[in-house]
């Protein structure tokens, strides 16, 4: 139960077809609570804040405000509706024909036309880009002409020049209307499209992608006052172009901290309206005093140790399983969050459709089978530390000690903490397979089926595999999922995917997180969206 002065959204998680991994906020009218005022809310240094670049959690935050893209997620049930698209539609799953709304602009005058999605997608596939999302363009025909594969991985070889920069797989009927030709029938399709990474760009954005970087043209409710200001603020306010429903707020202040400890102590100076997430350590004492201000209910992070395969010393799958078998996550959670996460024994969130329990072998502690498994592997380096990383402020110091000294105890390995890195530059190590040991990471969904915990983080070449995990038969389970005829249909072979990360390993899991956000006495209506978390746009400040 919520509060009694505050209006606040609560849902149920959603169990339909397009099941979700927490309960969403808000009300069925997203349009109720009062428009005005400024909200202060907590946030890290983004990335990237373009949509072909932004895949971390604060530059994701900020992109969902600047702009809009096909489809968005209803904030209780996850279920897709329209957005900019007037429709998406297939005869076969393969072929698919999206129709735009009309009268929309980027904040720069530019149409938000067929050329502004075809250009972005086109952009964030281009190989020599690096665009962070385009490997979300997989799917669509083309996509080897734009980025062919690199024949050796991080090797010494390059990958060839591509033949084209445009995907032969987009084409435009007419200024309102597309198609995306896609190389195999993907029934998730239009459930994917929803992602930032999927969100148009304006040409000015595109010819100067580091300006528009500092300074983005967004098509969204909101649009940047000034630029980014590194390491202090991003602020944005209304957009006058956006002829969609309005932004509650006039004005949201992303106030930047280089730890989350600085950001909980701005917000009980009462410095800050929202914070998303909280300290470890304060969990208690911030329920104890905003009690009928916090929201709280089952989260779908993932959070992980991650392995660097691309190190020798982590090759052989029975280290990583060993290393996985000395760590008692409960004990974990229960001295360091107060209990209040879930262990994790699978890799796809315990609420989505499709989720099972005990997928992972090897994460309930038994320290003799990991000590026979090291063993079978020949060992552990002798005289090498194990290395454990985790970027700088988050809190992650602690937790990762005591993983740290767990498997100290269990295997006599000794270990030393890497935390020094701010997170771009951390996400920046992850991005290059710099890591020397394992890595602390987490991941949310893009989108609301499970497909989106297994191959972004896992797919040979996915953008988001920072252990250099490739696996065959992983991929060819993927793609035969993808091909089903409906998500449902899609289930089994995804699962049969999921089983071999649990023999294999890639990163170890460690626990499914429990949203616990915080919010201040200004605020009337708190709205925490069932896939992009808490809605900034749709939070609502008490007017005088």
């Amino acid at each position: 139960m919520r509060g009694k002065f505050l209006k606040v959204a609560v849902a149920a998680t959603a169990t339909a077809m397009l099941a979700t991994a927490c309960g969403g906020g808000g009300d069925d009218n997203e349009s109720s609570g009062q428009t005005g005022g400024t909200l202060r809310v907590y946030a890290s240094e983004p990335a990237f804040l373009t949509p072909s670049g932004g895949d971390d959690e604060p530059s994701l935050y900020v992109i969902r405000q600047l702009f809009r893209g096909l489809v968005k997620y209803n904030a209780e049930s996850s279920a897709v509706e329209m957005d900019l698209a007037e429709s998406v539609e297939s005869e076969d799953q393969k072929l698919w024909t999206i129709k735009l709304k009309s009268g929309y602009t980027f904040d720069n005058g530019e149409a938000v036309n067929a050329d502004a999605f075809i250009r972005s997608w086109n952009f964030a596939a281009y190989g020599p880009n690096a665009q962070n999302n385009g490997y979300f363009m997989k799917r669509i025909v083309g996509k080897d002409d734009v980025a062919p594969a690199d024949p050796d991985g991080e090797g010494p070889q390059k990958a060839p020049e591509p033949a084209t920069k445009e995907l032969s797989g987009l084409k435009k009927v007419d200024d309102l209307t597309f198609t995306v030709e896609l190389d195999a029938p993907f029934s998730g399709f239009p459930t994917t499209i929803g992602y930032p990474g999927f969100f148009p760009m304006a040409q000015a954005c595109v010819d100067d992608i580091a300006k528009c970087n500092e300074t983005p043209i967004g098509n969204g409710p909101y649009k940047i006052d000034g630029s980014w200001q590194h390491n202090v603020a991003i602020n944005v306010v209304r957009s006058d172009t956006w002829k969609g429903e309005a932004g509650k707020p006039d004005r949201i202040e992303y106030r930047i901290f280089a730890d989350v400890d600085a950001g909980y102590a701005a917000f009980q100076a009462g410095e800050l309206d929202v914070m998303y997430t909280l300290p470890p350590a304060r969990y208690k004492e911030a329920k104890a005093t905003y009690g009928d201000r916090m929201y709280e209910q089952p989260g779908d992070s993932f959070t992980y140790v991650g392995m660097p395969i691309y190190n020798k010393a982590f090759e052989d799958k029975r280290i990583r399983q060993a290393l996985s078998l000395s760590i008692d996550r409960q004990s974990i959670i229960d001295a360091v969050f107060d209990g209040r996460f879930t262990p994790a024994t699978g890799y796809v969130a315990p609420t989505f459709e499709g989720a099972r329990e005990g997928v992972c072998k090897y994460c309930a502690k038994d320290v003799e089978k990991a000590k026979q498994l090291l063993a079978e592997a020949g060992g552990w380096p002798a005289g090498e530390k194990l290395i454990l990383w985790a970027n700088a402020g988050a809190g992650h110091d602690q937790w990762l000690q005591a993983v740290g000294d767990q498997i100290k105890e269990a295997l006599g390995i000794d270990y030393e903490l890497k935390v020094n890195l701010q997170f771009a530059e951390y996400l920046e190590t992850a991005d290059q397979k710099k890591f020397t040991g394992g890595f602390r990471l987490g991941w949310g969904p893009d989108y609301p089926f499970m497909e989106t915990y297994l191959y972004p983080l896992y797919g040979t070449g996915a953008g988001s595999n920072n252990s250099g995990y490739t696996n065959a038969e992983f991929d060819a389970l993927m793609k035969e999922g993808d091909s089903a005829d409906s998500i449902q249909a899609a289930i089994p072979s995804y699962q049969k995917a999921e089983d071999i990360l649990g023999e294999d390993l890639p990163v170890i899991p460690m626990w499914w997180s429990k949203v616990a956000a915080v919010y201040g006495e200004n605020v009337d209506q708190f709205v925490w969206n069932s896939v992009s978390d808490a809605d900034y746009g749709a939070t609502s400040l008490k007017q005088n």
